[in-house]
């Protein structure tokens, strides 16, 4: 019942049989057997069939809560008795919004002298991304913005107050000044996030609070591609100040408080709310706690 459970999961993600099944290392014949033994198991259609798929029976969203309960619980179960036979080891999956992806080394740095044994994946991508990759079970945690959108059921843990700073190169426009204000910045040439990013929702925000309007001239998702073009010269952005501040920058570059309004938003960790907790996950909230006591205490 568990493998048919996690095939049908796999489904719903995938929304395509033929990607479902590539998805759980099987053919798509055997998923397709074992979607409609699933169904002859609990006696109702689950998927709506035509030519292709076609999406969920009112039935089968119900039995895919289910299901996503079930194989999380299955999944818990197994790692706490491969945690009694060997203490902690395994695999855990962390997704990122890009501005959190500086602090991550701040969890699984302490993490791993304490757990050896225990390895890392590290996704950077948006925030809703993150929740549906935790309701799909596809991560173990998320690194996110805790106040600005809707979280959903999750278990969070803050761990740092973004503020947000002008990132200019020296002897650029307004790159002497100890502040700046959002209608100041918008007169810049700037690069920024993507539009499909909170951090890019968040300052399209205070712009408008400001009465202005965000106009880039360059957008990516990756912070490494900002930076490279901050250095140039020829554009400034707008990044947390812990953020640009990771990358080491000297002499030629300038960080500027950005005023008017003062802006600063809670990122941390999130994780599925469920009792118990995997033996992984419950460790990971338990470091997240402990540097959220030393950056928010």
């Amino acid at each position: 019942m568990i493998d048919k459970l996690e095939f049908f999961i796999a489904l719903a993600q995938e929304r395509h049989f033929g990607r479902a099944a590539e998805l759980s290392g099987i053919t798509q014949p055997t998923l397709s057997a074992a979607i409609r033994q699933l169904e002859d198991q609990l006696g109702v259609m689950l998927v709506i069939r035509g030519a292709r798929y076609q999406g969920l029976t009112p039935e089968g969203q119900r039995v895919l809560e289910w299901a996503r309960r079930i194989v999380g619980d299955s999944r818990t179960m197994r790692e706490e008795m491969r945690a009694a036979r060997k203490g902690l080891v395994g695999h855990i999956r962390l997704a990122a919004v890009p501005t959190t992806l500086a602090m991550v080394p701040s969890i699984t740095g302490p993490f791993q002298e304490k757990h050896p044994e225990v390895t890392f994946s590290i996704l950077s991508t948006t925030s809703l991304k993150i929740l549906g990759l935790l309701e799909n079970l596809e991560v173990d945690a998320g690194l996110t913005y805790l106040e600005n959108e809707p979280l959903g059921r999750v278990t969070s843990v803050p761990l740092q107050v973004e503020r947000y700073h002008l990132v200019t190169a020296a002897g650029t426009p307004l790159a002497d000044r100890d502040s700046v204000t959002w209608k100041e910045v918008s007169s810049l040439r700037l690069c920024l996030l993507t539009a499909d990013m909170q951090n890019r929702r968040i300052i399209n925000q205070h712009f408008a609070e400001a009465g202005a309007v965000a106009a880039p001239t360059l957008e990516s998702n990756s912070m490494i591609v900002l930076f490279s073009h901050v250095r140039t010269g020829h554009w400034a952005s707008i990044m947390p100040f812990n953020v640009a501040n990771s990358f080491g920058f000297h002499s030629d570059i300038k960080i500027i408080p950005i005023t008017e309004p003062d802006a600063h938003h809670t990122v941390g960790l999130v994780a599925t709310h469920r009792e118990p907790f995997t033996p992984l996950v419950s460790a990971l909230l338990h470091e997240a706690r402990i540097l959220s006591e030393q950056n928010m205490g």
